[in-house]
């Protein structure tokens, strides 16, 4: 049954399972979703009780922005009531732990955030390690967003530690909400932090109730095998033209079918009569998962097999022309009314060959 929002939030507060793994395309609303849980948790905490949430989504990102006027770069860090938390409850040697997390995740010992005491901005700069002036630098939009991952990341180490050494700052936090956590991460580092992140879940789920939203199938894929053994509930979002919604509990055992998912997006884009470029990229990702799921070495020698079996002649050019737009603007733009048959006919030969149909 289809569901509003916020309607889905008060599901998940009710629920009664300790950990929440929830997979969802970008656009369907699971950040949204995190805002509407947030809100609830708020909205039950009276003004004298403490903190009952944290969260990790884009709008916590959003805190964090460039000084762009000022000679020296300066990353800014918009003062607010989550922010003023954080910097009252961790120690001072507990806010250093940030630096070593950041460095560790972009695999740099060398470039250095230097947090100023009220927390309120950082400036960013190469240790040379010598007496040479320090050269200030800003960083990339991938380490921006390791940083501030890293900020997120020591408070959740920080719960972990309160409740194996009965530490009572944090003891008032019942809910963990994380939305896709740094997307800019290779694939080696992203395992990492996911592995990371299940080895602090394990520990606190017994007191905290955790959900982690993510588009990411290799982050899902991680946290799944992780919590396999445990009590967790694994949902899929679904998004309906109504504006509605519904948490789809997936029941199987196995990883993440992520091919499977792909293949109904662009089925219903084509039912809808939607069809647009960006489904290039979904039908070459189809394509890989696909050729990965069944043994294939790469995706253009699925689409060779594919060929041979149904007697079509799909050219890897096409898809490799449209897949990998340089602009925004043309990953939205509409599809030729040649190009929409060619997905639809490839579409069909892959529920031929994969027996889908």
């Amino acid at each position: 049954m289809s569901k509003k929002l916020s309607e889905l939030s008060q599901d998940l507060m009710l629920d009664e399972g300790r950990v929440h793994l929830i997979y969802a395309f970008n656009g369907t609303g699971k950040t949204r979703l995190s805002n509407e849980f947030k809100k609830l948790v708020q909205s039950s905490t009276s003004i004298d009780e403490n903190r009952k949430i944290i969260y990790y989504n884009s709008y916590t990102e959003d805190i964090f922005h460039w000084n762009n006027e000022s000679p020296t770069p300066i990353l800014n860090i918009h003062k607010n009531k989550f922010i003023d938390w954080i910097n009252n409850i961790l120690y001072e040697d507990e806010k250093e732990e940030i630096i070593s997390h950041f460095q560790r995740y972009i695999n740099n010992n060398k470039l250095t955030p230097n947090i100023d005491k009220d927390f309120s901005k950082v400036i960013f700069y190469y240790a040379s390690g010598d007496n040479r002036a320090e050269e200030k630098i800003k960083i990339s939009k991938g380490e921006e967003s390791n940083f501030i991952w890293s900020v997120f990341y020591t408070i959740l180490d920080k719960v972990k530690i309160s409740y194996e050494e009965s530490d009572d700052r944090f003891k008032s936090i019942k809910y963990i909400f994380i939305d896709d956590p740094v997307s800019s991460l290779d694939e080696n580092h992203l395992i990492e932090l996911a592995m990371d992140l299940a080895k602090i879940i394990k520990i606190i789920k017994s007191k905290v109730r955790v959900i982690i939203s993510t588009h990411n199938p290799l982050f899902y894929n991680v946290l799944h095998n992780e919590f396999k053994k445990d009590d967790y509930k694994k949902y899929y979002l679904e998004k309906y033209e109504n504006e509605e919604y519904a948490l789809i509990k997936q029941d199987n055992d196995h990883p993440f079918a992520y091919h499977i998912f792909l293949r109904k997006e662009i089925q219903k884009a084509i039912v809808n009569g939607d069809l647009q470029k960006y489904h290039f990229n979904f039908l070459r990702n189809l394509l890989e998962k696909t050729s990965t799921y069944l043994g294939y070495k790469g995706w253009k020698d699925l689409l060779e097999a594919i060929n041979k079996k149904t007697g079509n002649d799909f050219k890897p050019r096409l898809i490799d022309l449209n897949s990998h737009s340089a602009h925004s603007s043309e990953e939205t733009s509409n599809l030729s009314d040649s190009d929409k048959n060619e997905v639809k006919k490839l579409i069909r030969a892959i529920d031929e060959f994969c027996n889908f149909v």
